[in-house]
């Protein structure tokens, strides 16, 4: 078997759209119901993964 990924090629017809959730004060909300603002702001954030504790002992 060849390395080659496999990719699927999809209409745009065929595409099912994802709904994104966040937490916003206390509780999770899907960002589509925020206010234009609060999008804006969403859209702004970074995401970052904090290293485990363990790799960073050289564990």
């Amino acid at each position: 078997m060849s390395e080659k990924k496999l990719q699927a090629h999809l209409n745009d017809a065929e595409r099912q759209r994802c709904e994104v959730w966040t937490r916003v004060m206390g509780y999770h909300r899907p960002v589509s119901e925020f206010n234009p603002g609060k999008q804006s702001e969403h859209g702004e954030r970074r995401h970052f993964a904090e290293p485990c504790p363990a790799s960073a002992a050289g564990v």
